[in-house]
């Protein structure tokens, strides 16, 4: 089997939209990157991101119900997929085992 692969924003992307638990749509997941990294992100890159995992199968998305404060227009919410919280627990685990590896001695 293939190991997931993600790269460093797309993991912060899926693991936001994770803890955004059903809420996530492109500005709540941009304003939780930028509160949880301290990075500023344009919503191009969200956008751009979130139609590639949902390609590679870690997000499925629906859109949510006109509002009037958005002038009628509806929101696309994003929800992480089985293989997506798969990957992200692989990710995980990957991290664990290479952090308990470094020496005692070996991080400043």
């Amino acid at each position: 089997m293939n190991r997931p692969y993600l790269g460093e924003f797309e993991e912060l992307v899926l693991l936001t939209v994770a803890m955004l638990n059903g809420q996530a749509y492109g500005v709540a997941i941009l304003e939780g990157i930028e509160k949880q990294t301290g990075r500023t992100v344009s919503l191009s890159a969200i956008h751009a991101t979130l139609q590639r995992l949902e390609e590679k199968g870690y997000l499925t998305s629906k859109m949510g119900g006109a509002t009037a404060e958005r002038g009628g227009r509806r929101k696309r919410f994003f929800t992480v997929t089985v293989g997506g919280t798969r990957a992200l627990e692989e990710i995980h685990t990957t991290r664990n085992h290479l952090w308990n590896q470094i020496p005692k001695t070996g991080l400043a």
